[in-house]
């Protein structure tokens, strides 16, 4: 495995992004990792490898990187009320779609010049904070973006004049939308919501609620980690990628 650490240049400040792709027999389908709201981590890390194992070249940023390079927190950022928990929501409540889609854009334009990276269509996939992420990029780059992902997506249909929901049928790929049964930030009336609004705009995809799972269930790292719901979500996306990407 190839594994490297670069600074992208955005306006003068360094956004730090993670890549691995394998050693041999590339260019390799391009793929972007979009974190969820406790950041950059080993565990995200390794689910970017476990990616380019299976033959794509994996771009994971921090896209905290606008509040400094300290941006990457301890294990008990998941613990409301603890000091890394307020330092990275003090971060995360300022994070809006269009300076992202910026970075996007950026990041699009790395892919084109890398020569390990094939020069098709790129898959993008969030989870939590990143879901909503990878449904603006399906939309705002429908050329480039061949298919997208979004695990337990938060607000998904939101009031913000830059909604994912706003923008579904300007998607040119397909995408999947993953849903946790058991999820305050997606509720059940917000996923019927979307579903109603993902019929209508005619996307090719998949919006589908795994049953008896709380969000975050694909971390192995979290309390709510689901195996058998895990392992089905690696089914869906590499299937969603080999079939577009």
């Amino acid at each position: 495995m190839i594994e490297e650490i670069v600074d992208m240049d955005r306006d003068g400040i360094g956004m730090e992004t993670f890549l691995c792709h394998p050693e041999r027999n590339g260019p390799f389908p391009p793929v972007i990792l979009l974190m969820d709201a406790p950041g950059v981590r080993e565990e995200l890390y390794q689910m970017a490898r476990r990616m380019a194992a299976v033959g794509y070249f994996v771009l994971l940023p921090n896209l905290y990187y606008r509040a400094g390079s300290d941006t990457k927190y301890g294990p008990d950022v998941l613990e409301e009320g603890s000091a890394e928990h307020t330092r990275m929501r003090a971060v995360r409540t300022k994070m809006t779609i269009p300076p992202v889609m910026d970075d996007m854009g950026a990041m699009l334009s790395f892919l084109t010049a890398h020569p390990s990276a094939g020069p098709g269509p790129v898959g993008v996939h969030g989870y939590c904070m990143g879901g909503p992420y990878a449904l603006a990029a399906a939309a705002r780059f429908p050329h480039r973006i061949g298919a997208a992902a979004t695990f337990y997506g938060t607000w998904l249909v939101n009031d913000a004049e830059e909604s994912p929901h706003l923008n579904l049928d300007k998607i040119a790929g397909e995408i999947y939308i993953s849903c946790a049964e058991h999820d305050e930030l997606a509720p059940p009336d917000m996923v019927a919501q979307l579903q109603k609004l993902f019929d209508r705009s005619g996307v090719k995809g998949e919006l589908e609620i795994h049953p008896q799972v709380h969000h975050g269930f694909a971390f192995p790292e979290r309390p709510v980690y689901d195996l058998p719901a895990a392992e089905r979500h690696w089914e869906r996306l590499f299937a969603l990628y080999a079939r577009n990407l």
